[in-house]
């Protein structure tokens, strides 16, 4: 049972996919963790994560890096957008997400090409969206409950260009898989985001008869 949660940044995408692997009892992946620890490891190296060369050096970073609260800051989510778009540094990432996705048992997959790209052949595909509003919102009480000075127009005006960044890119782009449910979570609660994807992957699993 494979289960791929993708959508933009500050969606809802993450919490509903922990939820729904808690639910399932299977392992979860936050591939976006893997990017952002990519461009904070270039950051650290003094490179431009706009420099495929340097973007790829960086993906070769400590597993301990991973842990790193400063992972979760939006500076951090800046680079990730940036190193993501070279197709090198998504290959170099690439086995390592489908490995976790084919694991024994599945596996819950939160990113932006997991329906598309990583593992297409998922049994439950979910796409999760929400307006630029509600998610700076979002993302500015979480900024404001790490204590870091962030202005909400500011965080705005970040997503509004991750977005374009992570639409736009040549290679996997984000967008929804033919097959994917859309869930728009810009006026739910998170409880009442993570009951509609429970209900989808149980919808999807009795359309398909899976265990």
């Amino acid at each position: 049972m494979i289960v791929a949660v993708d959508g933009p940044t500050a969606s809802g995408k993450g919490t509903i996919a922990k939820a729904l692997a808690a639910h399932f009892h299977l392992p979860h992946l936050d591939t976006g963790l893997l990017y952002r620890a990519v461009g904070r490891q270039c950051l650290l190296d003094g490179g431009d994560p706009d420099d495929p060369v340097a973007a790829l050096a960086a993906c070769s970073f400590p597993e301990g890096l991973l842990l790193d609260p400063e992972l979760r800051s939006e500076t951090t989510g800046g680079l990730a957008s940036r190193v993501s778009v070279h197709p090198a540094v998504r290959q170099a990432l690439y086995e390592r997400q489908r490995s976790f996705a084919l694991q024994p048992g599945g596996a819950v997959l939160d990113g932006r090409d997991i329906g598309t790209v990583i593992a297409p052949e998922a049994g439950t595909k979910l796409f999760v969206i929400a307006s630029v509003e509600a998610r700076a919102q979002r993302r500015f009480l979480e900024m404001q409950a790490q204590q870091r000075e962030i202005t909400l127009e500011a965080i705005a005006a970040d997503l509004a260009a991750r977005d374009e960044r992570d639409r736009s890119r040549k290679d996997a782009p984000l967008v929804a898989a033919p097959d994917a449910i859309v869930i728009d979570t810009s006026d739910l609660r998170r409880e009442e985001a993570v009951a509609a994807a429970i209900a989808a992957v149980d919808a999807r699993r009795d359309q398909v008869g899976e265990a």
